[in-house]
């Protein structure tokens, strides 16, 4: 088993109506890397970050057993840097603040060591950066998992179309499905995408949960409901990382095991929006994670009599 993941190492200003952070550690692959490491003892990542990145946000990865040999650090660069103004009800916010920097120019070099992998998770992240890692793997992984968002959709759309072709996993939100699709009912949204290339849907709706859909199965998976949602910012990413980091352990993509891994995808999210950033899901003990799973299931499980 070997998991890459491919996407930004990013530092974020946030403000929620709980408060506000200047700049704290962000980007999807931090977040899929250290959502993963609570089910694979080693991964890798392909990113770029500037000279400003703290050493100790680098060793916080490699703690998780995260290998950075394929992190690009741009001597008289700085990281990408995103600030970000969540509204009242948590799920719409204001970009206030964008700076590409050294993610404009970012040219991926995925390291002959890394280029066995097994599983793949391309995280959200310029289409053409992607497709450029895929086009680097003399063989295609056991499964390719692609986070993208609408931002892409609405400026490089016919890149993304390119790199819809060569995954097997697409993970989107509701609305994004619908723009993607141009359909209102995310039933004939899923069977809409799934004819652009990935086998496997799963469309996130926040905090009502997540859809898994393959030919014609689907399987919904609920939100926990949480007393607090302090910062939604990387829920998606730690879903992404939890999802693709139990199919790594137990080696098996069937749809019975994705919807395990959804719970599991659900299960790490509802970790990280209880702080800001990466502090909650950076510090998970068992016994936490093994808790929180228990309400899923009592969640999910139900006995009923038919009629």
């Amino acid at each position: 088993m070997s998991l890459l993941t491919v996407g930004t190492m990013a530092y974020d200003a946030l403000e929620t109506p709980f408060g506000k952070t200047d700049r704290i550690l962000g980007g999807a692959a931090t977040y899929i890397a250290l959502s993963a490491s609570y089910h694979v003892e080693k991964s890798n990542i392909v990113s770029v970050v500037g000279a400003d990145f703290k050493q100790e946000h680098l060793d916080l990865l490699k703690s998780k057993g995260v290998d950075l040999e394929g992190v690009q650090i741009i001597p008289d660069g700085k990281t990408f840097f995103w600030k970000g103004r969540y509204h009242l009800d948590m799920n719409t916010r204001d970009t206030v603040d964008t700076q590409l920097n050294v993610l404009e120019h970012f040219n991926p070099i995925v390291p002959d060591s890394f280029k066995d992998c097994e599983y793949l998770m391309l995280g959200n992240l310029m289409p053409s950066i992607q497709q450029q890692v895929l086009d680097q793997l003399p063989k295609r992984p056991k499964l390719v998992v692609l986070d993208t968002m609408n931002f892409w959709m609405d400026h490089f759309w016919d890149d993304l179309m390119v790199a819809l072709k060569g995954v097997d996993v697409l993970t989107i939100n509701d609305e994004e499905a619908r723009q993607m699709s141009e359909e209102y009912s995310l039933l004939k949204a899923a069977k809409k995408i799934m004819t652009m290339g990935p086998k496997y849907l799963i469309i996130k709706k926040g905090e009502h949960g997540a859809l898994l859909f393959h030919e014609d199965k689907v399987f919904s998976a609920p939100a926990l409901p949480l007393e607090e949602v302090f910062d939604p910012t990387g829920a998606g990413d730690t879903f992404a990382g939890g999802f693709i980091g139990y199919l790594a352990k137990t080696c098996d993509i069937s749809f019975e095991n994705m919807k395990r891994a959804v719970i599991w995808g659900s299960t790490m999210a509802s970790f990280t929006v209880e702080k800001f950033g990466t502090e909650r899901v950076a510090d998970l003990t068992t016994a936490e994670i093994n808790a929180r799973l228990e309400m899923f299931k009592d969640l999910v499980s139900v006995d009923i009599q038919l009629a």
